[in-house]
């Protein structure tokens, strides 16, 4: 059951996705292949991506 309340936190947490998600990619654009590539191994082994 939502409420304006609860509402208002939902948004404040949507927005606080969006920001860490905006952030992140900032961050990934600027990676070297290197970077990524154990990016990419990390996430793979935590189950975050699959093949």
């Amino acid at each position: 059951m939502s409420n304006r309340f609860t509402s208002r936190l939902s948004d404040n947490d949507d927005y606080k996705r969006d920001e860490l998600i905006r952030k992140i990619e900032h961050a990934v654009e600027h990676m070297t292949l290197s970077e990524l590539e154990a990016l990419s191994y990390d996430m793979f082994t935590k189950g975050y991506i699959t093949d």
